[in-house]
């Protein structure tokens, strides 16, 4: 149901109140920047892979001599994918030290300028100064703030034709893209993902670095703890971890925060540190969908590599989870999680890293109430990963 004209104008009045005394509201994942070794490629990959619309590209035939970029995008999902054209480009740094991986977690703000100034005033330290970008469609103001690593936030407020509501119809998202005809992109609308926004964000830190992370986010972002788990709720006989999730004000997305735990054996969390240049990042990107099945169906068809748990964990799922409306032969045969908290359950599956080092990978989520992350989980989840890590010679 549509409101009102008299519910558009309260709402627009108070998105105005809301900009004027919260600088730090965040309104929406502007996009998600992956510095990556071949952008060309890699945007094929994810496009192939994943479903993701190559719309638009800022490159040497735009007349960018510094980068190249693509813009891919599926439901409310926004990923730049950008190599660096010069040897001394950040993305080169980047790819030399920690591989493929996400740099930067953008949002969009009422007025970027001021959401950078209350961080800094906060605690925070500068990724790169405010500046604006003004041609004859608009104008994008951009500012970035430092988190743990090498990851940035930056804050982007937008006019014009750059206004978010255009850029989510198709519009130009930054100035210097044009649009592109990616060959992929009839075949991804005639055969949908179904993938429809950025659910959470996880990180991973050094030991004893997560209660600090978590004081950054609540000091400097105005974000607020979710959830808690430590390693009785997340650990097996050989490793654990501990993590706390952290959520913007509005609930627009969650932060889990990862730190390894003492355990017999190398956790996964000490893994990524040990192939990401002992430097905390970011593990994985979890993307909401609707229909669990027909997404995890589409992109096994695809030759997504997922995580494979022994059949064993559905001989117990079901008297902890209980009835579900999908069809539960069909979970098992695609190797879809299954978990349940008082406000409902959830479905989940976890790639493979989707490149050589192990250090990124991507989960899918369904929610059908659920607003947690898989407790029940996490010792059947732990188990599969030390497989990999024993398979790879990690563990």
């Amino acid at each position: 149901m549509q409101p009102n004209t008299d519910q558009k104008s309260e709402t627009a009045t108070n998105a105005v109140e809301v900009a004027a005394t919260d600088p730090l509201h965040l309104i929406d994942v502007d996009h998600v920047r992956l510095y990556v070794g071949n952008a060309k490629q890699a945007a094929f990959y994810y496009a192939y892979a994943f479903g993701f619309q190559v719309t638009q590209v800022d490159d040497l035939t735009t007349g960018n001599r510094e980068e190249a970029s693509y813009l891919l995008t599926q439901g409310n999902i926004r990923l730049i994918i950008t190599t660096g054209l010069t040897k001394d480009h950040p993305a080169q740094r980047h790819i030399n030290l920690f591989g493929d991986g996400v740099k930067d977690i953008a949002f969009t703000v009422f007025d970027a300028e001021r959401a950078f100034n209350q961080a800094v005033e906060n605690g925070g330290k500068i990724a790169y100064k405010p500046y604006k970008t003004t041609d004859e469609h608009g104008e994008v103001f951009r500012a970035g703030i430092k988190t743990y690593g090498d990851v940035v936030h930056s804050f982007i407020s937008r006019s014009g034709d750059y206004a978010l509501p255009n850029v989510k119809k198709g519009g130009t998202i930054l100035p210097g893209f044009v649009p592109t005809d990616h060959p992929l992109n009839q075949f991804n609308k005639d055969n949908p993902c179904g993938l429809k926004f950025l659910d959470h964000c996880v990180g991973n830190v050094h030991l004893n670095q997560m209660d600090d992370t978590v004081d950054w986010y609540e000091n400097v972002l105005d974000f607020s703890m979710f959830k808690h788990f430590d390693d009785a709720d997340i650990s097996t006989e050989y490793s654990a971890l501990m993590s706390k999730v952290m959520s913007s004000g509005g609930g627009l997305i969650k932060f889990p925060i990862n730190e390894p735990a003492e355990g017999k054996r190398k956790s996964q969390i000490q893994e990524y540190l040990d192939w990401h240049d002992d430097t905390p990042g970011i593990q994985h990107l979890a993307f909401r969908t609707d229909d669990a099945i027909e997404s995890i169906r589409e992109l096994r068809k695809r030759g997504v590599n997922f995580l494979r748990l022994p059949d064993t964990y559905y001989e117990m799922v079901w008297d902890r989870v209980g009835d579900i409306k999908e069809e539960k032969k069909i979970i098992q045969d695609l190797g879809i999680l299954v978990d349940r908290d008082d406000q409902g359950y959830l479905l989940q599956l976890f790639t493979r890293p989707v490149q050589d080092r192990p250090t990124l990978f991507f989960e899918i989520i369904c929610r059908r109430g659920s607003q947690s992350f898989g407790k029940g989980n996490f010792k059947a989840l732990f188990e599969a990963l030390e497989l990999e890590q024993d398979r790879r010679g990690n563990l």
